[in-house]
């Protein structure tokens, strides 16, 4: 076994230590090249390219009328704040109804950029309104995911924006995310191109219609998607503070490459989220489909898409008990796949939950056994061991004090920046 020094990146095997220099090496080139062409006065003849910014899974509604989900909305205005990765020239939205039960009238949309950090309220002058084919309403079909005409609203690596979404008539069940850990506002009638973000009459923990972001850039050379459960979906961090781990990822990548702050960041992960199993199996829709059931939608359709980070399986575990030969069946399968269809993958290892209220020494035995097959040589392109980075060496079953939100199975701000520190930047 070949470790860095950093704690909780390991790679076995000399070939595939070569085989990922080799390619990170050519990473490094590609990079130079990219900054040369970009160096002169020839840089505007570069041509632009469309690349993920900022996504989300969405799923059906509750069973519980939670945040509206089921009743939807009517003659109201959603203002959803969202923090992007990677900077470009103009964006563009992909607005979905794909768990609506009928079509979806959008009225008015407009972007904008929010006064100060987490603020409904917009800086002056900067809203943009949304138009969809040349007009500023568009009919999303049930099922049906809608991408906006070209907006011409430069955006910073990092950097927040505001999208609201203006609904006039009766929208019936949504498509959502059920645990943004960020505010969305709601407001009545049209507020499109309302700067001033008081006087809403909810605020809601979730995002509604909005799949993702995509930004037109001329460095961005592709995105990386974070496919997991409720550690990369930010359960423990700071609500509204954009502290889940794939957001320090994001933040890394600027700091490292101002230049380029490439590749950008799309976090796909669903709080509860299974890879063999859907949250309907539990009656909680809310989870979202099986990992394996949901790649097409979430991670392969993903514009610019080049590497998977695979954070998955300890849900299998501690919600469904089963066994580790078929939570290793099911990654070995979503590795299989996203190779199939040119990915890099990296995986993470199941991290420590002694304290959870559904933690068992035989559900500890099952994680240990999925993590020692991680850990082993299996095709994977990289690996990221969570577990080492967050348990307790006194206590290696349990989450480190220190790294703990309180729950015994999430981490914290802190721990969810030690999780982003350890992720190789070159193998993106």
């Amino acid at each position: 076994m070949i470790t860095e020094s950093t704690r909780g990146v390991s790679r076995a095997g000399t070939g595939r230590v070569r085989r990922r220099v080799a390619a990170g090496l050519a990473g490094l080139g590609l990079l130079a090249t990219t900054l040369v062409a970009g160096a002169g006065p020839a840089s505007g003849s570069l041509p632009g390219r469309w690349v993920g910014t900022w996504g989300t899974a969405l799923t059906a509604p509750s069973l519980a009328n939670t945040g509206s989900s089921l009743n939807g909305f009517t003659d109201q205005s959603i203002r959803q704040l969202v923090r992007v990765s990677l900077g470009g020239e103009k964006v563009r939205l992909r607005i979905t109804n794909a768990y609506g039960t009928g079509p979806l009238t959008i009225g008015h949309a407009s972007v904008g950029l929010p006064a100060t950090p987490g603020s409904p309220t917009l800086q002056p002058g900067s809203i943009r309104e949304v138009t969809f084919n040349g007009s500023e309403s568009a009919t999303v079909y049930k099922g049906a995911e809608l991408l906006t005409d070209p907006i011409d609203l430069p955006v910073s690596a990092t950097g927040e924006l505001a999208v609201t979404l203006y609904l006039p008539t009766a929208t019936g069940a949504t498509s959502w995310h059920w645990t943004a850990r960020q505010t969305s506002y709601v407001y009545a009638g049209d507020k499109a191109e309302t700067a001033d973000g008081t006087g809403q009459t909810a605020a809601y923990n979730h995002f509604y219609y909005l799949a993702g972001i995509e930004v037109l850039t001329k460095t961005g050379l592709g995105t990386v998607v974070v496919l997991g459960d409720s550690i990369s979906d930010g359960s423990g961090s700071t609500l509204g503070a954009n502290t889940r781990w794939p957001d320090y990822l994001a933040g890394r990548i600027t700091g490292t490459w101002p230049a380029l702050a490439d590749p950008g960041v799309l976090n796909v992960s669903l709080a509860g989220n299974q890879v063999t199993r859907d949250g309907l199996a539990i009656n909680s829709p809310a989870l979202g489909d099986s990992a394996l059931a949901r790649l097409d939608d979430d991670v392969f359709s993903q514009p610019g898409v080049r590497t998977v980070i695979v954070e998955l399986g300890i849900n299998d575990v501690h919600l469904s008990g089963f066994p580790a030969a078929q939570i290793i069946d099911g990654l070995r399968q979503l590795t299989l796949q996203a190779k199939d269809r040119g990915l890099r993958v990296v995986v993470a290892t199941l991290g420590p939950f002694e304290g959870y209220s559904t933690w068992t020494p035989e559900k500890e035995a099952v994680r240990q056994a999925v993590n020692t097959w991680l850990r082993a040589d299996n095709g994977f392109d990289g690996l990221v061991d969570f577990d080492q980075i967050l348990r307790d060496p006194a206590n290696p079953s349990k989450v480190l004090p220190a790294y703990d939100s309180g729950d015994h199975i999430h981490p914290n701000d802190t721990g969810a920046q030690a999780l982003a520190a350890a992720v190789p930047l070159w193998l993106l």
